[in-house]
């Protein structure tokens, strides 16, 4: 009875820790739905994008990597002649499996049209000549992607690796085959018990990928690729029951304190044998109920599962379990010690999880107290202002790449198809969000456009009906801080006394109390402005998310340079906190008019940028915050003041990757 009580203890902590089943269902809601209306959108484009890996499971740990894959559509990988009835070779480029001299989970991947011409120069490039026919070299291909696509980066694994603020990114280009392989068929056999037959179904429809990367032991090293089933793995993460994915998030937990002071080289077990251990468990069906009462059970299941594995020198791989995952590593003295430290673990029993801080206090409160009442009722573990921060912070980071007008016109038309099918709550605001977006970006282009062609008067005037129009449109359906769109907007298009307008009613509504802002919010204060209000309410009056203006998008001609700096530096564009953006632009509206006002709002800005701890404008956007107070100083004559602003520019986190356009400035100044 005690050890049910601690199992449903660690599970409170966990959902906590990790995230109720809201939670987790809001992250998973958000990935979802903007990469369906990415993928719905980006018909005509050659590459489509997958987040993947934990955050695209539901976590959010700190200081875990960010995986994005990449394939293009053009290409298409079979494993035999027979699958490639359909293919339009002047359209597609083919590539045939040969995984006669691999190591299961591996593959060489043959280009058999190269003579005739039908190929692309991303395969070509990096093949190389074998038997008298020509492969894909997996080590050339990662090599070539690091050097040219992804500048900066460093190889890691089958991706390219480089840094997005205090984030690893993990980039892999990999190519997509629409059939399962034929070496996993005996996993469809083995799907009795779990997963349900439609997710099965639904996973060899969905094929598998191949990542660049060979098996270190196997003959062709170089040249080989890994079967990647990570959008396979996605779906059977979201197939577990919370309990599960709780066990799953523990076995992280646990990884991480184990791995605890290690050298990566020292790391033998890693976050992907985890996975495989709670896949394996559930399948087996050696557990009757995966509930929180035996949370507990259930991991020790898992964990002696895990340790069978190290003691006998195997991991299969679930989808093909010929493929041991261990025989790169963990082999000869290395296992013996890592068997010895697991087993030194289990002698302990389930105490050993005190080691663990996330879960320890959970643990020691039962033990304290064994006739402790625990209630694993989901209402009960988080607040109605929890659920909104999770929502609104995960939505603030929603973006778009828009390559044209037309992008966007198909991206409305989307959008009103996705809101008449059935849809949760979380998924209409998102979608709510992403129309605002949307009609942000297409206001501006739209007026971006024609100011750069030579279109006549009455074609002008029609753009800016439709772009106030737009502007206006997102603002009702957005949060507070998006009334600054139409105030650049405005500014941009010389008419002041309207950007003004709007500047004053928007200085009004963020000095509201009870805001939201990157989750930063005062629970009480926001309780009782929108508590018990539908979240299309809550965005629309409590709110604030920062400004993002696209580098595509010319929205502020004093930023062009940051824009045009930031562009060559493949980043997507600034970010600018609400305040900083207002307070510039009634600077900017004012100057010429009422020098005055336009020197009380230059004040306000210096104030905020030399006194914030990081609540009005966060670690990340404290670069191009000093660099628009530079400028507006600069533009005042204030030199001495513009160079200090500059160099605390360069001294801050190059979030924005803006540097250059600061030297520049300050080469200007002298």
């Amino acid at each position: 009875m005690v050890l049910q009580t601690i199992s449903e203890s660690v599970y409170v902590g966990l959902c906590l820790k990790i995230g109720t089943p809201q939670q987790v269902t809001i992250r998973r809601d958000v990935v979802d739905t903007t990469e369906l209306l990415e993928q719905k959108i980006t018909r005509t484009n050659e590459t489509v994008k997958m987040l993947s890996g934990s955050r695209r499971e539901g976590f959010r740990f700190e200081g875990s990597d960010i995986d994005i894959m990449f394939w293009p559509k053009t290409h298409r990988v079979f494993w035999n002649f027979s699958q490639i009835q359909l293919i339009n070779i002047l359209r597609q480029v083919l590539i045939l499996c040969d995984s006669t001299e691999s190591p299961p989970g591996f593959t060489l991947l043959w280009l058999p049209l190269v003579e005739s011409g039908h190929t692309s120069r991303l395969v070509l490039s990096p093949s190389v000549r074998y038997n008298g026919a020509f492969y894909i070299s997996s080590a050339k291909f990662i090599e070539i992607i690091c050097n040219h696509l992804h500048r900066g980066s460093t190889v890691h694994g089958p991706c390219s690796s480089g840094r997005v603020g205090l984030k690893e990114v993990d980039k892999a280009l990999c190519l997509v085959s629409d059939f399962w392989p034929p070496s996993a068929s005996s996993w469809i056999d083995r799907c009795h018990s779990w997963p349900p037959p439609h997710v099965v179904n639904d996973i060899v429809r969905s094929g598998c990928h191949f990542v660049a990367i060979g098996h270190k032991l196997g003959k062709h090293a170089d040249n080989e690729w890994r079967i990647s089933f990570s959008q396979a793995e996605q779906k059977l993460v979201y197939n577990m029951n919370h309990a599960q994915f709780l066990i799953y998030g523990l076995l992280k937990l646990f990884l991480k304190e184990f791995n605890k002071g290690l050298h990566e080289e020292e790391k033998l077990l890693c976050s992907y044998h985890m996975k495989t251990t709670i896949f394996w468990a559930i399948q087996q069906n050696s557990i009757a109920q995966w509930c929180p009462q035996n949370l507990l059970a259930c991991f020790w299941v898992c964990f002696k599962l895990l340790l069978k594995w190290v003691y006998e020198g195997v991991c299969p791989n679930f989808f093909i379990p010929e493929n041991n995952m261990f025989l790169n590593k963990v082999h000869g003295e290395a296992q013996r010690n890592l068997f010895t430290q697991l087993f030194g673990l289990y002698e302990k029993g389930i105490a050993f999880l005190l080691h663990i801080p996330s879960v320890s206090s959970y643990i020691m409160a039962v033990l304290c107290n064994p006739r402790l009442s625990i209630c694993t009722d989901e209402s009960t573990l988080i607040s109605e202002v929890m659920l909104d921060q999770e929502l609104f912070y995960e939505m603030s980071s929603i973006s778009f790449f828009y390559p044209n007008l037309q992008w966007c016109i198909e991206n409305l038309n989307t959008l009103e198809h996705l809101m008449r099918s059935p849809l949760s709550q979380h998924q209409l605001i998102i979608l709510q969000k992403c129309t605002s977006i949307i009609l942000q970006i297409t206001g501006l282009l739209l007026n971006d456009i024609y100011t750069n062609t030579s279109g006549g008067n009455k074609q002008m005037y029609i753009a800016d009906k439709r772009s106030c129009y737009m502007l206006k449109l997102a603002a009702k359906f957005g949060c507070i801080s998006d009334l600054l769109y139409i105030a650049m907007y405005f500014y941009q298009t010389f008419r002041n006394r309207e950007a003004l307008l709007v500047i004053e009613m928007t200085k009004v509504k963020l000095a509201q109390p009870g805001l939201m802002h990157e989750a930063r919010v005062d629970p009480e204060r926001y309780t009782e402005a929108v508590g018990g209000q539908s979240w299309s309410y809550k965005m629309r009056h409590a709110v604030v998310d920062d400004i993002k203006l696209d580098n595509p998008i010319n929205c502020i001609n004093e930023l062009l340079l940051e824009q045009q700096t930031s562009m060559q530096n493949i980043t997507f564009g600034l970010t600018i906190p609400p305040l900083v953006l207002l307070h510039m632009l009634e600077f900017l509206c004012c100057r010429h008019v009422d020098p005055m006002r336009a020197q009380v709002a230059l004040d306000d800005l210096q104030v905020l940028v030399h006194h914030d701890r990081g609540v009005l404008v966060s670690l990340f956007l404290r670069d191009i915050s000093w660099e628009i107070l530079g400028i507006c100083q600069q533009m005042t004559g204030n030199h001495q003041a513009a160079l200090y602003s500059y160099h605390q520019s360069l001294a801050q986190y190059p979030w924005h990757e803006i540097q250059y356009a600061t030297r520049q400035r300050i080469q200007d100044l002298h």
